[in-house]
């Protein structure tokens, strides 16, 4: 007898199958080299078993704050919570399929309005309400491992919480990832955005990547 699948299951597999660092991570340093146009900035972080992290002997503070936010975002799609611990107070339902053959998946309860697309077992984009805005993520490529699949190419942008309108010009990411004793960790980042009509392209680059001493 065949099983259908609902919504909640398709949307769990996926879920569970993003590549996320497990309770052993010893965390890690790494120099931080920053370019964007003529100007260069090199800096050292150091990422926690907690996923705290910090960055140091950089002078500038807008590069400073520009590697802290690169840092935050790819933090926080390492962390491990459990699908009950996200999505436990949400349901699920199927929307539409679309040409590539996604499917579309519907929230309701907590997280009533959100949405999902769901291909070949990854999340392949994302409507999600932020407070008072609504960003949309489109990934565009993906990077298997043996652990779950890491977003390669992907794309970010607002839209209008009322009309689904874009609001913002379209950022463009590209993240190569190296294995380092069984753990991920991203080397390098392509940041494209758009500045007063014209593309704006901003390399983070990760080196001497040495993973801590575990307690």
């Amino acid at each position: 007898m065949t099983q259908t699948l609902t919504a909640q299951d398709v949307f769990r597999s996926a879920y569970e199958n993003r590549y996320t660092w497990d309770k052993n991570f010893p965390g890690y340093q790494a120099q931080v080299t920053m370019e964007n146009g003529d100007q260069k900035y090199t800096a050292q972080a150091k990422v926690n078993s907690d996923l705290s992290f910090e960055v140091s002997g950089i002078e500038d503070g807008e590069a400073q704050k520009a590697i802290q936010g690169q840092l935050w975002e790819m933090t926080i799609h390492r962390v491990k919570r459990s699908f009950e611990e996200t999505h436990g107070k949400n349901t699920f339902s199927f929307g539409e399929k679309d040409e590539t053959g996604a499917i579309e998946i519907l929230l309701g309860g907590a997280s009533e309005g959100n949405s999902y697309k769901v291909r070949d077992n990854t999340v392949c984009f994302v409507n999600r309400r932020i407070r008072d805005k609504v960003v949309n993520i489109n990934t565009l490529t993906t990077v298997m491992t043996d652990s779950g699949y890491l977003s390669g190419k992907y794309e970010s942008f607002y839209v209008d919480p009322e009309t689904g309108e874009p609001q913002t010009t379209i950022t463009a990411f590209e993240d190569k990832f190296s294995d380092f004793s069984g753990y991920y960790i991203l080397t390098d980042r392509i940041v494209t955005s758009e500045n007063d009509g014209q593309p704006q392209v901003t390399t983070f680059s990760f080196s001497d990547i040495q993973l801590l001493d575990a307690e």
